[in-house]
């Protein structure tokens, strides 16, 4: 089992950027695909982007490509998203979970962190 942890998440206006990061425990961090999630009020939680256990292939939703990037250390046992031009409708709880399966998917999660806030202001 991996335990996860997000932080980064705050208060930034409309166009700014953040920086989340995913940190994991345990020597096996570099066994796992990541992926980040979000989940506004009332809403639906959404898959944003994910990325394999080796850094070489990503997924990146629809509504967020070309502003966040996703990418991972290894070294660091950290997985990051970063969000630039952010946008009111961004605003969310972010998690992110680990998936074990071969191929990169926006579905088959597990090991969920507790989330951060991220809050954008018009």
């Amino acid at each position: 089992q991996v335990q996860l942890v997000e932080s980064g998440g705050g208060l930034v206006q409309a166009g700014g950027s953040l920086r989340l990061s995913c940190a994991a425990s345990g020597r096996t961090f570099s066994i796992y695909n990541i992926g980040w999630f979000r989940q506004a009020p009332g809403k639906e939680r959404e898959f944003v982007a994910a990325i394999n256990r080796s850094g070489g292939s990503t997924l990146h939703a629809d509504s967020v490509k070309g502003r966040f990037t996703i990418s991972r250390d290894d070294a660091k046992n950290t997985v990051y998203l970063q969000m630039n031009s952010l946008k009111p409708e961004d605003t969310a709880v972010y998690y992110c979970a680990a998936s074990g399966t071969i191929f990169l998917r926006r579905d088959g999660y597990n090991s969920w962190g507790q989330g951060t806030q991220v809050t954008v202001s018009s």
